[in-house]
């Protein structure tokens, strides 16, 4: 398998020409603004509503979705999606130097996916399938637009990598409906582990760089060719956890991939980052792939449940290091300095105990017990970031830029 060179990620946006003035709605000038806090307010909301409707306590107002299907569903596609589009709309203009969608454009495109998550819950199933259907691909067009006309050629795989996204979608909505005889979570499970991948690509340029940038004297290098060997037997060990479930060969290479994860992952020093909470939030996600990779292996082998390898994955890894880089990438582009606050830190810290209760607390107690205090958690860890960075995204940059 061949996988794409993704760029490194850029933190802070090129200036605006000398002179020209912030215009427009400080919510709509750039993608990060509007998917940043959408995404964060349907983290705080979508959770506590699953866990209540799992419990019986209310249920949803559509039946068109299995409760479960839904809350699978939009963690993936209304959550993580959100920031994935928030991020890429940002980056592009940087990578670029061209416009991205603002304005109305921007604010057609964060409707669009409101839109989508209400009738997720509020409409005919046909209608919640269209609407969800429709934004990985326009934002696909847009991203593929930007870069042909600056022949950035190099991040045209992200256009790729939303395409995939949008594909699984359609696959999961096709199940549902009974147009494809697989069953729906398998979807939802190959976009899970699409998103995984990405973070691996993504987070291996990243995360070594900004733990060097904040070291002074620091040297990282893993041992020749380690990155690539993991992202390869990962990306296999995936594959076959998706055609092949429940098979010891599944479990040997999803072992070998935790493994390998991890051995990458003691490379990139993460004792060092002790005292800057901006850094080991993103060693401590990242350290849930490895975990999560084990306990998938542990599930082919009819030891554990798929959800606790499932968890760790999209609460630990992927929550953690969207937590994570919500507040790195939003601090730069609103012209505020890369070091977090008490608040955020707090932040972090229940992230990583919302997958911790997830994930382990279900062996140990009640199920519903450990549902909501990991819900609660979680909740509170995007509602924190509410409370910090929502005056931030709806204002001006604080250094009087556009953007």
């Amino acid at each position: 398998m061949t996988l794409p060179a993704f760029p490194t990620p850029i933190v802070v946006l090129p200036s605006a020409p000398a002179g020209e003035p912030p215009r427009g709605l400080p919510l709509l000038r750039l993608g990060f603004r509007p998917f940043y806090l959408g995404a964060a307010a349907y983290a705080a909301i979508a959770v506590p509503i699953w866990v209540a409707v799992a419990l019986g306590l209310i249920a949803l107002p559509t039946t068109s979705i299995e409760p479960l299907l839904w809350h699978a569903h939009e963690m993936l596609f209304g959550f993580a999606a959100a920031v994935i589009v928030g991020f890429l709309l940002t980056a592009a203009k940087a990578w670029t130097g061209l416009a991205t969608p603002r304005g109305v454009a921007l604010g057609a495109l964060a409707v669009l996916w409101l839109a989508g998550r209400l009738a997720a819950v509020a409409a005919p199933y046909a209608l919640f399938a269209l609407l969800d259907l429709l934004l990985l691909p326009v934002v696909a067009f847009v991203l593929a637009r930007v870069l042909l006309r600056a022949g950035n050629r190099r991040n045209l795989p992200l256009v790729g990598l939303l395409l995939l996204l949008a594909l699984a979608n359609g696959v999961f909505h096709a199940a549902v409906q009974g147009l494809l005889a697989i069953d729906p979570l398998r979807a939802l499970h190959a976009a899970l582990a699409l998103i995984v991948m990405i973070e691996c690509v993504m987070a291996g340029r990243v995360v070594p760089a900004f733990t060097m940038s904040a070291t002074p004297g620091l040297k990282l290098a893993a041992p020749r060719h380690l990155s690539a060997v993991t992202l390869i037997v990962t990306a296999a060990g995936f594959a076959a956890w998706l055609v092949l479930p429940v098979q010891a060969l599944t479990a040997a290479l999803l072992g070998l991939a935790g493994v390998l994860q991890a051995a990458l992952l003691w490379h990139w020093r993460p004792q060092v980052t002790r005292g800057r909470p901006i850094l080991w939030i993103l060693h401590a996600a990242y350290a849930w792939i490895p975990l999560g990779l084990l306990l998938l292996a542990l599930a082919a082998l009819g030891i554990l449940a798929p959800t606790a390898g499932i968890h760790a994955l999209a609460v630990g890894a992927t929550g953690g290091l969207i937590i994570g880089m919500l507040t790195r990438t939003a601090r730069g582009h609103t012209g505020r300095a890369l070091t977090v606050s008490p608040p955020e830190v707090v932040a972090y810290a229940l992230v990583m105990l919302a997958a911790v209760l997830r994930v382990l607390l279900p062996l140990l107690v009640a199920r519903p017990l450990a549902w909501g205090a990991a819900a609660l958690a979680w909740s509170t860890a995007f509602a924190i970031y509410l409370v910090v960075f929502a005056p931030w995204l709806v204002r001006s940059r604080a250094d009087g830029k556009d953007g």
